[in-house]
């Protein structure tokens, strides 16, 4: 499958940020706070997550405030979440697995969904039809990663949960298309000096 030239935009725009925050947060308010935070701090690609009570005031407040950062919906696991999210202007889809209605919603609007899984035949299906999560990324560690890239060589995937900033770099050199990062990064006493740690570990890889 090929991705529409905005789909593509959206997954060369994730690619070149490296990192992508997977924020939770225990409701809106504090959602807005910490991402507006990671934006100021440079991290302008971020994933909010729809398990944060009112969300949709969420990802809406966030694409007024921060117009130029890329927001991102994960957690979609039904069709409702991503027509809502949509609605709100959600710049990409994510998923922690499979959601085939979710996905046809996501192509019937023309933004990228990027599908979850965690076995080779989940995650080769998922980067065929673009980019893929692998989720729960920590089962395997980026030997794993290695291991389903030999079989899938050009496959763009996206590993996510229990990463530690330190870890961010094996991850890329094991092929990472971009690294998502949660509470490690948002969840910090000094959330800037934790951002400024990830940047100086990931160095200038390509």
């Amino acid at each position: 499958m090929t991705l529409s030239a905005a789909q593509e935009r959206t997954a060369e725009r994730i690619r070149s940020a490296r990192i992508v925050p997977v924020l939770r947060a225990p409701d809106a308010d504090a959602g807005r706070v910490i991402a507006l935070r990671l934006v100021a701090a440079g991290l302008d690609v971020l994933e909010l997550t729809a398990t944060i009570p009112g969300w949709p005031d969420l990802v809406a407040a966030l694409k007024a405030e921060a117009p130029d950062a890329m927001v991102g919906l994960g957690t979609v696991r039904t069709a409702a979440d991503a027509q809502c999210a949509v609605g709100c202007g959600a710049d990409f889809l994510v998923s922690p697995h499979p959601v085939p209605d979710a996905r046809a919603v996501a192509a019937e609007a023309d933004v990228l969904f990027v599908e979850g899984g965690i076995t080779p035949a989940e995650i080769g299906a998922a980067a065929d039809r673009g980019v893929a999560k692998m989720f729960p990324a920590h089962l395997g560690g980026p030997q794993y990663l290695k291991s389903v890239l030999s079989v899938l060589p050009g496959a763009r995937i996206v590993p996510t949960g229990g990463i530690a900033v330190r870890d961010v770099p094996a991850w890329l050199d094991a092929g990472a298309f971009a690294v998502g990062v949660g509470s490690d990064v948002y969840a910090a006493d000094d959330l800037e000096a934790k951002v400024a740690e990830l940047r100086d570990l990931i160095g200038a890889r390509p």
